[in-house]
C-alpha cells in the first residue's frame, strides 16, 4: 500500500468522532446472498464491517426476503413470487425504518429500482429518516432518460446519492443530481499476485452470461487468437440465459480449449484467477466491474472494451488495453499484442496492482461511516470528511 495515499490507522480516524449517548443505528436494504452478485456481496461486507464498529448498530432488510412459515411455498410460483416478496419487503421496511437513524439503500436500475430502492426511499421520507441511495448500475443514463417519472424525481428523496465511479458521478450530474464517489474496495488478501512469466495464452472471462456482458464478443475474439495461438485456452466462468447460445457459437467456430465452468462460489474465485494469464472483458455497458480490480490484484493483464465507466478505471497501455464496444477484432489484436510483448504485460500488471491502493477496505469503511455521521451531525467536521473523501475519489 502506498503510504501517502493510505489513511492513518482506522481506529485512530474513528476516534475523531465525538461520543454520543447511543449507537448510530444503520439499516441496510440490499439484495441478500440468495442472489449471488456484486451488490449482495457488498451489502454483506458492509453489514459485517458496521456490526464490528463501536458506537454503531446495523440491521439488514433484504430486497428478496424469504416469506415466513407456510407462505414460503408461494415463492416457488412465478409472478406470485414477485408480488408476495415485494409486499413482504415493503412491510418490513415500514416496520424497520422507523427505528434507524440512516437507511442505506443498494440500488440497480429499471424495475429493480422501482420495486426495491424507491419504496425504501419513500419509507425513509415518511418516517423522516436520513437515507443514502447507493446506486450501482452502469445503465444509469438510460434509466434516468427513459424512466422520467419514477427515476430522477424519486432519487431526490434521498438525503445523499453515492456511486462507485467518476463515470456514474458524471452521468448523475448531467441530470442535475449530485453524487459522492465511494468505490468498492478490493480484498487484496484473497488474491495471490504473480507476474506471468512466460505469459501463456490462457484467457479468463468472469461475467454473467447475459446480453449486457456480450461474452459472444470474447468467443469471437478467441477464434481470431486461436488462429495465431493454436494451443490457446479460454475459461468462461459464470452462468446465465445465453450459455446454450455461447456453447453453440463455440461449436460453430470449431474452437478448441474452451471450458464453461459455470457459477463459481466466492471462496473459489481466487483460484480461478490464478489458473489464467489474461483477463478478457467485453460488456456493452458497465460501471465499476469488480472483476477488473480482482484481475489487477491477481496479476492478470486486462483486455477489455471501453464501455461506460471502464475508461475511468483503466488507462490504455498503462493499466490495461482498451478496444471499442463489440469490436472482437480489436480485442484479439490487443490480446496478441500482450502475448508478443512480455515487457508490456509485465509493466501493465505491476501498474495495475498499484491502482489497487486506491481501493483499500479501510478507506471505504471510513468513508461510509463519515457519510452516516455527517447526515446525522454526530461525526467529524465537514473539513475532515472532505479530506477523506478526496482521497477516495482519486
Amino acid at each position: 500500500m502506498n503510504q501517502e495515499n493510505r489513511p492513518t490507522d482506522f481506529a485512530e480516524q474513528l476516534s475523531l468522532s465525538p461520543k454520543s449517548d447511543r449507537p448510530l443505528r444503520i439499516l441496510v436494504a440490499g439484495p441478500s446472498l440468495d442472489i449471488l452478485g456484486g451488490q449482495s456481496r457488498q451489502a454483506a461486507l458492509l453489514c459485517d464491517w458496521l456490526g464490528k464498529q463501536p458506537g454503531m448498530t446495523v440491521s439488514f432488510v433484504p430486497h428478496n426476503p424469504r416469506l415466513p412459515g407456510v407462505l414460503r411455498s408461494l415463492q416457488r410460483i412465478k409472478y406470485v413470487r414477485t408480488v408476495m416478496t415485494s409486499l413482504w419487503y415493503w412491510a418490513l421496511l415500514l416496520i424497520r425504518v422507523r427505528g434507524c437513524d440512516v437507511l442505506h439503500v443498494f440500488s440497480a436500475s429499471y424495475y429493480s429500482y422501482l420495486l426495491s430502492a424507491m419504496p425504501a426511499l419513500l419509507a425513509a421520507k415518511l418516517w423522516r429518516k436520513k437515507s443514502v441511495l447507493n446506486y450501482h448500475s452502469g445503465e444509469a443514463e438510460d434509466h434516468l432518460t427513459n424512466w422520467p417519472l419514477t427515476a430522477r424525481p424519486t432519487m431526490k428523496w434521498a438525503s445523499t446519492i453515492v456511486v462507485q465511479s467518476g463515470y456514474l458521478k458524471d452521468v448523475f450530474a448531467r441530470f442535475g443530481l449530485a453524487a459522492t464517489i465511494i468505490p468498492s474496495s478490493v480484498n487484496l488478501e484473497r488474491f495471490r499476485f504473480r507476474q506471468r512469466k512466460p505469459l501463456r495464452p490462457v484467457f479468463l472471462s468472469n461475467r454473467l452470461l447475459e446480453p449486457l456482458y456480450n461474452v459472444a464478443c470474447i468467443v469471437r475474439a478467441f477464434a481470431v487468437i486461436q488462429r495465431s495461438q493454436p494451443d490457446a485456452r479460454l475459461i468462461i466462468a459464470g452462468d446465465g440465459i445465453e450459455r446454450s447460445e455461447l456453447e453453440e457459437l463455440v461449436s460453430s467456430l470449431s474452437l478448441r480449449g474452451v471450458e464453461f465452468i459455470g457459477r463459481v462460489d466466492y471462496a473459489r474465485m481466487p483460484a480461478v484467477y490464478d489458473s489464467a494469464d489474461i483477463y478478457l472483458n467485453s460488456p456493452n455497458l458497465d460501471n465499476f466491474p469488480n472483476s477488473i480490480m480482482e484481475s489487477f490484484a491477481a496479476g492478470l493483464p486486462v483486455v477489455t472494451t471501453n464501455a461506460g465507466g471502464i475508461p475511468y478505471l483503466i488507462s490504455h497501455g498503462e493499466t490495461g488495453l482498451l478496444g471499442g464496444v463489440g469490436d472482437h477484432q480489436a480485442m484479439a489484436e490487443n490480446a496478441l499484442r500482450l502475448l508478443g510483448d512480455a515487457g508490456l504485460a509485465d509493466r501493465i500488471s505491476i501498474q495495475a496492482l498499484k491502482e489497487c491502493d486506491k481501493y483499500s477496505a479501510d478507506v471505504e469503511r471510513l468513508s461510509w461511516i463519515e457519510i452516516y455521521q455527517k447526515l446525522v451531525k454526530v461525526g467529524p467536521s465537514s473539513e475532515s470528511s472532505q479530506a477523506t473523501l478526496t482521497t477516495v475519489e482519486r
